[in-house]
């Protein structure tokens, strides 16, 4: 016959619900925006960690010996060191520009809701993920209030043919025209018969076969910052044989 040990009874289960649904609430914010690190990502964080919290609370209370002594917090502390690993996963590093460390953050507030969750604390539980969406869009709005810097973010959009490396000679021009690309959105469009008059690289002799096949166009959003001139930057991507067309917008994208 099984028998149950303590920490197995409506309220741990009422405590789990609470961290899935709050974990979830958060990776729909994250969702919404299209990170790396959505929806089933942080709701997994957070019940995984509520489930380690009551794993340290009640799990060992059945270990035998009366010279044996247990710290609960032990294992709370490994939660904290362990969840840096999904976090510095999402980080990475183009050139000078560093994205995804909201995210990081994010799913790291995720695990601490997720242990109050687990251990008993639910008010600071639901605290804290409504000031996780205080943050997420009143430091937006705040940070709209501020004085612009000298090199405001600058939103540079350019269609361009598929297949033909373009973009890696787009962020190659960006850098050399002491541009920083502080984000990049990529959008393909419809397959398209490329005609003589609109692919500027059936200029090209080597090319000459293939104007007439169907070619998907791509539409790539680079957020610039930088001291270089933007008018320069658009003219010199315009004069690329496979770009279509180019336009710039002064503002940047959403956060990381």
């Amino acid at each position: 016959m099984i028998t149950l040990s303590p920490g197995q009874g409506l309220p741990q289960l009422a405590e789990l619900a609470l961290a899935l649904l709050l974990s979830a609430v958060i990776g729909l914010e994250r969702e919404a925006r299209n990170k790396s690190a959505g929806l089933r990502t942080h709701t997994l964080v957070g019940l995984g960690a509520a489930l380690f919290m009551l794993v340290s609370k009640y799990g060992f209370s059945d270990v035998p010996g009366a010279h044996v002594s247990l710290d609960p917090s032990r294992v709370a502390a490994q939660i904290v060191s362990g969840i840096g690993f999904i976090g510095g996963g999402l980080i990475f590093v183009r050139r000078d520009a560093v994205r995804g460390l909201t995210t990081a953050a994010v799913v790291w507030v995720t695990a601490a809701v997720g242990m109050a969750c687990g251990g008993g604390l639910p008010v600071l539980a639901v605290a804290v993920t409504a000031l996780h969406f205080v943050t997420v869009f009143g430091i937006n709005a705040l940070g709209r209030r501020l004085p612009l810097s000298r090199h405001p973010p600058t939103q540079v959009r350019v269609v361009y043919w598929d297949g033909t490396g373009a973009l890696r000679q787009i962020l190659v021009e960006c850098t050399r025209r002491d541009f920083v690309v502080a984000e990049v959105s990529v959008e393909r469009g419809m397959s398209e018969t490329a005609e003589p008059g609109r692919d500027r690289g059936a200029r090209r002799d080597h090319r000459d076969l293939e104007v007439r096949r169907p070619r998907r166009t791509v539409a790539v959003t680079l957020v610039v910052e930088g001291k270089g001139s933007i008018a320069d930057l658009t003219a010199a991507l315009g004069e690329m044989p496979d770009v279509l067309s180019v336009g710039s917008q002064e503002g940047g994208l959403s956060t990381d």
